[in-house]
């Protein structure tokens, strides 16, 4: 890691990005992938387009493929625009995440947009999640519909982490905000994370349990990543310490979520969330102490899934999400 990745923050390239508030434009530094990433797995199976500046990932009998960042970060926001593959997509998961798993391989932390296929048909599906200091076993998922087809054209999937809160963004729409709680205590992120772009075979469990498997007669499944933005602050691999000032360009990366924003996000969550561990009564007799109960929320999906969020007949819960790391490696209508 050469010490030109210390600029990163300040020195790149600027496009115009829409802030999430939609009501004005800032700039965000746009990263060509030689400048950012190297190829984290996957062979011939991750091809560099438009003068690289875009990346394609490609699933396929052989393997699945992926990119990483160069750098480590400690906070900031990081997007890409993402296009997924079309037809039948069963068993497909595509990732943007930010991990630390290879050097905390007990006390990992982790924030995830999951891109889950489906049989033809059917929607795509995004999964969120977080986990902190290695807390897999407290699923922090969230799973929701879009209101668009991902596979058509390019949108943007874009994280903001801060020391207080996390935000997943589409499209500059706000869809979740986690705020660091002292109920979480060491489960919220907090040490540096290096970011992820991926596709892989996930057929035992991303698409109704298992149950539709990837099929490989519609291989190669091609995403296409463009737009690519890591602005943050690196972080030394061996220190652990910043190699740049956290102020620098702070002006440019959103703040929080503005009453606007907030009304977007509410809408979103209550036309297209389809799960949320806050209310899944089969895992939780009591929701983990840092949830906030909207009882809208918790009503639309009482209705959706009376077993799961409501007082149905108990059976044993799904697997809502896996340990990836050792598979990977062998406007809107609201």
């Amino acid at each position: 890691m050469g010490g030109g990745h210390m600029v990163l923050c300040c020195s790149l390239l600027f496009v115009a990005v829409m802030a999430s508030s939609g009501s004005a434009t800032t700039t965000l530094p746009i990263m060509a992938f030689e400048d950012g990433y190297t190829p984290l797995f996957g062979d011939h199976n991750l091809a560099i387009h438009r003068d690289g500046k875009s990346v394609h990932l490609s699933l396929d009998e052989r393997t699945g493929s992926g990119f990483v960042s160069h750098d480590l970060y400690l906070h900031g926001y990081f997007s890409a625009s993402i296009k997924l593959p079309a037809d039948y997509t069963a068993g497909v998961v595509v990732a943007f995440y930010m991990s630390n798993g290879d050097m905390f391989q007990k006390n990992h932390d982790e924030i995830d947009f999951e891109f889950l296929g489906n049989i033809r048909g059917k929607d795509w599906r995004i999964q969120t999640n977080v986990y902190g200091n290695g807390s897999t076993s407290i699923g922090r998922e969230e799973r929701y519909g879009l209101w668009f087809d991902p596979s058509e054209d390019f949108h943007q999937y874009s994280i903001l982490w801060t020391d207080s809160k996390i935000i997943f963004y589409v499209d500059d729409v706000p869809i979740r905000e986690i705020k660091r709680t002292k109920s979480m205590g060491g489960d919220f992120p907090s040490k540096p994370m290096t970011l992820y772009a991926t596709i892989w075979d996930a057929s035992d469990w991303a698409t109704n349990g298992g149950k539709y498997r990837v099929n490989y007669k519609y291989a190669p499944y091609v995403a296409e990543f463009s737009d690519l933005v890591l602005h943050g602050c690196a972080v030394d691999p061996i220190e652990l310490v910043a190699k740049c000032d956290n102020a620098q360009g702070a002006e440019v990366i959103p703040s929080g979520v503005t009453p606007l924003q907030r009304t977007k996000m509410g809408s979103f969550r209550l036309k297209h969330m389809t799960y949320s561990y806050c209310y899944d009564t089969l895992r939780y007799k009591i929701p983990p102490p840092e949830c906030v109960i909207n009882p809208q929320e918790a009503e639309r999906l009482r209705k959706f899934d009376p077993v799961t969020f409501g007082n149905g007949r108990r059976h044993r819960g799904k697997r809502h999400h896996h340990s990836r790391g050792s598979q990977e490696q062998a406007s809107a209508s609201f």
